[in-house]
């Protein structure tokens, strides 16, 4: 009961700035200076540069604008229409047609962008049009590219499981490699969800495609060998031990500049707006974990964290209801904030609580993705449906209940990732046992 008190003053100041307009990134340190000046006697200020100076020069950030520079440098390529011109004969003959496509180039591209933004943009601008032409289902084509973007977050090279590997200083490598599995396993199950869809709906009806033989398709196929190229160099050198995530990386922004050159689209405006997307977001995400850090370092001192925790603890909670308890609480927490912002912000009494239950700390990262991937679909503050609305002209209202069926699916997911944890902890575990790994 002695941390009501706190907990109270936290919570007021926290949604009192969001609510205001407030940068999620100074709001937090807003937050957290409050909770140093009233609940303890160390000077608020000292604290806080030297918490945020020691978040911020963090060697493994470095992953985090290399990665997201790669996927803005492609994202201002001819990727796009090179994607569905080496994916559409190989979809077209699955039940389903070229649906498929918004699952497989999301899959591809999130392989290489690392971002959920960045994967629905490309490829929502690569499909829509040519989805309309040919008379899909326009819920579908919408539900399932806000779904299967959302696997930019989980595929690495994720954003998402950078930041949450820098926040509880966890292998960024091992992480990666964790999402792997349970991103080609959700990938299969919205592929699944479209397959049996298009055979019940009655309004699917599109135009066939023509007939290609083998020697056509594989001809179109060479379309897909760059991005396949960039894929296994970056992720390839990570699990081959060859590569940390920052080196891999570099090595992956120096093959999209390379493949840009040679599409012929890299130009000095190109290169140039590429560059400042990327300093733009990768400052957005800093200035969010600096004041996460400062905030984990108030809320510390003041023993909230320890507090929840023993208070969790009490409920003696097994492991499967502390980790449901969890899903309902960041599904909640997701219409009001970004994933990113839903991981930093909580970690500090999460964590602790997740450590004592004996939960894998790898695992819990790929459970926290794909409940943040939840969150990008999710009004009012699905940053997907956002996108989309700005693409389609849609109503909020209509792009909500088309990428519906997504969000069950991944709630499904959960459950498979309950029920068989290996998804998530099979490969990086055969990575740490090769040499060197």
């Amino acid at each position: 009961m002695e941390q009501l008190a706190p907990i109270a003053i936290f919570l007021f100041v926290l949604f009192l700035l969001l609510g205001s307009g407030v940068w999620v990134g100074l709001a937090l340190m807003g937050v957290a200076y409050v909770g140093m000046e009233l609940f303890t006697l160390r000077p608020a200020g000292d604290a806080m540069i030297t918490r945020i100076w020691s978040a911020s020069s963090s060697w493994t950030l470095t992953a985090l604008p290399l990665f997201i520079w790669m996927g803005e440098i492609l994202y201002r390529t001819r990727l796009s229409e090179d994607m569905f011109r080496g994916l559409a004969p190989w979809m077209a003959r699955l039940p389903g047609g070229l649906i498929h496509t918004n699952i497989v180039g999301c899959t591809v591209f999130a392989a290489v962008s690392g971002s959920s933004a960045a994967t629905l943009t490309t490829v929502g601008r690569m499909s829509i049009p040519e989805l309309r032409r040919r008379g899909y289902p326009e819920p579908m084509v919408i539900g399932t590219l806000a779904g299967a973007a959302t696997l930019g977050l989980m595929i690495p090279p994720s954003l998402t499981l950078i930041v949450y590997g820098v926040t509880i200083n966890e292998s960024i490598t091992r992480l990666f490699m964790a999402g792997v599995v349970p991103g080609l396993v959700l990938a299969a199950l919205f592929m699944a969800y479209v397959a049996l869809a298009s055979r019940l709906s009655k309004s699917f009806a599109p135009t066939p495609e023509p007939a290609l033989s083998l020697i056509e398709r594989l001809k179109a196929a060479r379309h897909l060998l760059p991005v396949l190229c960039l894929i296994v160099v970056v992720i390839g050198s990570m699990y081959l031990g060859y590569a940390t995530a920052t080196e891999a990386a570099a090595f992956g922004v120096l093959g999209a500049l390379a493949l840009a050159a040679a599409q012929g689209s890299l130009s000095a405006a190109s290169f140039g707006a590429s560059l400042m997307g990327a300093v733009r977001t990768s400052a957005m995400i800093a200035l969010i974990l600096a004041g996460a850090a400062f905030l984990s370092l108030s809320m510390g001192f003041t023993g909230i964290p320890r507090g929840l925790a023993d208070l969790i603890a009490g409920f003696d909670l097994s492991r499967v209801q502390l980790i449901l308890a969890l899903l309902v609480f960041y599904i909640v927490l997701g219409c009001f904030l970004d994933g990113i912002s839903s991981v930093v912000l909580t970690m500090a009494v999460v964590e602790p609580m997740i450590r004592a239950a004996g939960i894998d700390l790898i695992w819990f990262g790929i459970f926290i993705v794909v409940v943040v991937e939840m969150a990008q679909i999710t009004p009012p503050i699905g940053f997907n449906l956002f996108v989309l609305q700005g693409m389609t002209g849609h109503g909020m209202g209509f792009i909500a209940r088309a990428a519906l069926p997504m969000f069950l699916i991944m709630v499904v997911m959960v459950f498979v990732l309950i029920a068989v944890p290996g998804l998530a902890t099979w490969l990086p575990d055969s990575l740490r046992q090769r040499p060197g790994g």
